[in-house]
C-alpha cells in the first residue's frame, strides 16, 4: 500500500469515527441521556477533515454548532466528549458546557459557541499571539454558511489580513442556515470572493471528497503559516435537521435524497477501493463509539454543590442558595 493510501485510509478512519459518534450522540438523544435537545449533528460535513489533517500541535482553532467532528479530528475523547454532552462530570467542562459550549486549551480548543460567528473573533487574539511569538502555530476558526451574514466576520479578516496573521478561516457551507436555505440568506453566493475582497488567500473546496478538500487546504494552510491569512469554503451537504429535533419540512424528500449522495464517507469508499479494509475501520469505530457511549451514560452527573466551580474566581466565595438566603432575611424578622 502506497503512502498516499496510507494518508487517504487515516483520513477516511477519522470521518468514520466522526460519523459513528453523531450516530451515537443522536442514540443518547433518544435514549433520554443527553443534557437538553439542542443537539447539531455534523453528518455529511466529515471532510473537514481535509482541513484539520493539516493542523499540528500548537496550533489552535474554535468551533460552532456542529463542531463535534472538527474535535474528534483535532485528537478528542469520544467519551468525555459525549459525558459532557450527557451533562457528567467527566466531561471535557464537568458537563457544564454541553455540545456547543465544549473546549480544552490542552487541544488548542478555545471553545465551542451558540452565538452564530461567536468564535471568530477569537482567532485573531490567538492569531496575534501565535504572530508575535513566533510558535509557527495557526489558528482556525470554523462556522457554518449562516455566519456568512455576521459583521464579526468581515471585521476579523479585515484584521488578519491588515496585520498579516496566521489565521484561517473556514467556513463550512451545508445549504442551510436553521430553515434558510443559503440563496434567500445570501445576495451573492460566491463566499471566496468575499474573503479575497479583504486580502485573503482564499478558495472552495467540493465537501463530498475529502481529497479535494485535503488538497486545495494544503495551500490555505502553508499559506497562514507565512503570514498570508485564507479562507476556505467547504460546500457540503447537511443531511440531517438542523437540530435533532428538526424534521426539516423545509426541504422536500427528493432534495435530500439528492443532497445524501453527496456523501464524502461513499466518496472515500469508492476511491480507496478496499472494502475488507474499509469494513474493518467501520467496525472498530462502531465499537470504539459503543464504549464510549457506555462510558458516558454510565458517568454520574456533577455535584449540585460545585454548581459555581469553574464559572467565580476560585477566591470568591461560593454564591448561597436563594433558599438559605431567604431563610437568612426569614429568620431576623421579629
Amino acid at each position: 500500500m502506497t503512502l498516499v493510501n496510507d494518508a487517504a485510509l487515516h483520513r477516511y478512519r477519522t470521518m468514520r469515527r466522526i460519523r459513528s459518534f453523531e450516530e451515537r450522540v443522536g442514540e443518547m438523544f433518544l435514549k433520554g441521556e443527553t443534557a437538553g435537545s439542542m443537539l447539531h449533528l455534523s453528518i455529511g460535513e466529515e471532510a473537514v477533515v481535509g482541513l484539520t489533517d493539516h493542523m499540528t500541535d500548537g496550533d489552535t482553532f474554535t468551533t460552532h454548532h456542529r463542531g463535534h467532528g472538527v474535535f474528534l479530528a483535532r485528537g478528542a475523547d469520544p467519551m468525555r466528549m459525549l459525558a459532557e454532552i450527557g451533562g457528567r462530570d467527566v466531561g471535557y467542562c464537568r458537563g457544564k458546557g454541553g455540545s456547543m459550549h465544549i473546549a480544552d486549551r490542552g487541544l488548542g480548543h478555545l471553545g465551542a459557541n451558540a452565538i452564530v460567528g461567536g468564535g471568530i473573533p477569537h482567532i485573531v487574539g490567538a492569531g496575534i499571539t501565535a504572530r508575535n511569538t513566533g510558535s509557527g502555530a495557526i489558528s482556525v476558526a470554523f462556522f457554518g454558511d449562516g455566519a456568512m451574514g455576521q459583521g464579526i466576520l468581515y471585521e476579523a479578516m479585515n484584521m488578519a489580513a491588515l496585520w498579516k496573521l496566521p489565521v484561517v478561516f473556514c467556513c463550512v457551507n451545508n445549504q442551510y442556515g436553521m430553515g434558510t436555505r443559503v440563496d434567500r440568506a445570501a445576495g451573492k453566493q460566491d463566499f471566496p470572493a468575499r474573503a479575497d475582497a479583504f486580502g485573503l488567500r482564499a478558495a472552495r473546496a467540493d465537501g463530498a471528497d475529502v481529497e479535494a478538500v485535503q488538497e486545495t487546504a494544503r495551500a490555505i494552510v502553508d499559506g497562514a503559516r507565512d503570514g498570508q491569512p485564507g479562507f476556505l469554503e467547504i460546500d457540503a451537504y447537511r443531511f440531517h435537521g438542523h437540530a435533532r429535533m428538526d424534521k426539516s419540512p423545509y426541504r422536500t424528500p427528493e432534495e435530500e435524497a439528492t443532497g445524501r449522495k453527496r456523501d464524502p464517507l461513499a466518496t472515500a469508499r469508492t476511491a480507496l477501493d478496499d472494502d475488507a479494509t474499509l469494513d474493518t475501520i467501520d467496525a472498530d469505530a462502531n465499537a470504539e463509539m459503543d464504549r464510549a457511549m457506555a462510558g458516558a451514560i454510565a458517568a454520574t452527573a456533577p455535584a449540585s454543590a460545585t454548581m459555581f466551580e469553574d464559572v467565580y474566581d476560585p477566591t470568591t466565595a461560593a454564591p448561597q442558595p436563594q433558599r438559605a438566603r431567604l431563610a437568612a432575611v426569614l429568620g431576623e424578622r421579629p
